[in-house]
């Protein structure tokens, strides 16, 4: 639920991307040319193996080159008199890689939230509620797309390829759009066995599966919209967050206990994450950047949601 709404807001927020500078500066250029020459082909001079994690991770010879180059740009810029600012190179800022990974604290904190979503399914849903009980089934699916979400978003900052960013981005929809399925459900009770009621969760259920399919169909088979995608998952967004930030008001009139304002307090725990995102500072010690604090900061309300 609060990944669909922490995607949501971000994408409500984020401004234009422009291309970076940084694979632009001849000295970078340079760079990777004689790197290439000395170290890749046939005819290379002075060939360095691959260590075997970086291969494992389809790390080659001319993307070896292109990161080390990154690192040697960003150093002299940083270190020189004055120093130069930091720049960002195919789009992203320079990481430090950690075991072949591209952005190991974005990778560690995606694996945070995973675990929020599988302890939430393991140690909470299922030991406390009994299968009865009329929303397990919902629960239980939203930590399951959850968990698959995650998985893909570690994946892609493992490694930027275009499959692992589709992926990313299909699963994160998905994730949204059981968001916004997931939240009418329990706010208004659809799951209770009414005639009324029931007819209303079939009709959504088929909307939204429907509205998901044509979403992907669009992106794969017609055209991958950025622009697009962003504003569809903005509308699924807010629509969740109007529902919980209503739904935590109307409980607390109703029984003014603390327990009512925990969806409004973790909207508003997810917007303050959000301004993390908005500062996109290059990364601290060459890891920590805000987008990996984005994600560390929807651990927390994870964890609370599922208690």
């Amino acid at each position: 639920m609060y990944t669909a709404l922490t995607l949501g807001i971000v994408l409500l927020l984020a401004s234009p991307a422009y291309a970076s500078i940084g694979d632009r500066l001849p000295e970078f250029r340079e760079c990777v040319e004689v790197c290439e020459r000395e170290n890749c082909g046939p005819d290379a001079e002075h060939s360095t193996p691959i260590p075997l994690h970086h291969r494992l991770l389809l790390w080659t010879c001319p993307q070896e080159c292109d990161h080390t180059c990154q690192g040697i740009i960003t150093l002299r810029r940083t270190t020189s008199s004055p120093p130069l600012p930091v720049v960002q190179f195919h789009g992203k800022w320079p990481f430090h890689r950690f075991l072949g990974m591209q952005e190991p604290f974005s990778v560690l904190c995606s694996l945070g939230n995973l675990w929020a979503h599988y302890n939430g399914l393991y140690n909470r849903i299922r030991p406390n509620l009994p299968a009865s009980y009329p929303l397990r089934p919902w629960y239980e699916y939203l930590a399951k797309i959850g968990m698959a979400s995650w998985i893909f978003s570690a994946i892609f900052h493992t490694r930027d390829f275009p499959v692992t960013e589709t992926l990313d981005y299909l699963a994160a929809g998905a994730s949204v759009m059981y968001g916004l399925y997931y939240t009418p459900i329990r706010v208004f009770r659809l799951d209770k066995p009414t005639p009324r009621r029931q007819s209303v969760l079939r009709v959504w259920t088929g909307t939204c599966a429907a509205l998901y399919i044509a979403h992907v169909s669009y992106l794969l088979l017609v055209r991958w919209d950025y622009g697009y995608n962003m504003a569809a998952n903005v509308v699924c967004g807010i629509v969740q967050n109007v529902l919980w930030s209503w739904f935590s008001v109307k409980r607390w009139r109703e029984s003014h206990r603390a327990w009512a304002v925990w969806p409004g307090l973790m909207v508003a725990w997810v917007v303050m994450a959000m301004s993390l995102e908005l500062l996109d500072f290059p990364p601290f010690w060459g890891v920590v950047d805000a987008h990996s604090l984005w994600h560390l900061g929807t651990i927390a309300p994870t964890v609370l949601f599922y208690k």
